[in-house]
């Protein structure tokens, strides 16, 4: 039989019928400095910008980025690659509120110092080892490198903005939560 989901209190084993055709489709992070956060996302994580919507009345801008498999293609039209990138799962929503990244002292919240809420976004990587010397060559900060910690094999790095995020290689995981 395959697999359909782990029962613990509280788990729905069948999705409601009126569920059908629900996706997550992207988390948004607010961010201070979008040429700066761009750089991140797109040189240093390798995602690539499907599209940017501005809203001049309320002063912000949306930037989707994705991390696109080899030989993905995206619609040209922008009609399209909007409505296209809408149907996607995996999409990254970074927000820019106008005039945050003139003001020196402004920052947001990481969601990991007190009061605790929003903890991180993840990356898997085919090989971590080799993600660690990329991260280390473009000078990333660590919340903890694989060998710190209990949890060996995970790394966690930080966004521009401190958000941080969690470098995992799917293969080295198979034992984890295993008691």
């Amino acid at each position: 039989m395959a697999f359909t989901t782990e029962m613990h209190p509280g788990v729905e084993a069948n999705p409601p019928a009126d569920t059908h055709g629900f996706t997550l489709n992207h988390s948004m992070l607010r961010v201070k400095d979008p040429a700066v956060s761009l750089a991140f996302y797109t040189k240093v994580m390798g995602m690539r910008l499907l599209r940017k919507l501005d809203f001049p009345e309320m002063k912000f801008s949306l930037y989707f980025l994705a991390r696109l498999a080899d030989g993905e293609t995206v619609p040209e039209d922008e009609g399209e690659r909007t409505s296209w990138t809408f149907s996607q799962r995996g999409i990254l929503e970074l927000t820019h509120n106008w005039g945050t990244e003139n003001d020196p002292g402004f920052k947001y919240h990481d969601g990991n110092a007190q009061p605790q809420g929003f903890g991180h976004i993840c990356f898997s990587v085919s090989d971590l080892a080799a993600a660690v010397r990329w991260f280390d060559d473009n000078n990333v900060a660590y919340v903890k490198r694989p060998d710190q910690g209990k949890m060996k094999d995970v790394a966690f790095i930080k966004d521009p903005d401190g958000y941080w995020i969690e470098i995992v290689q799917p293969s080295l995981l198979g034992g984890l939560g295993r008691t």
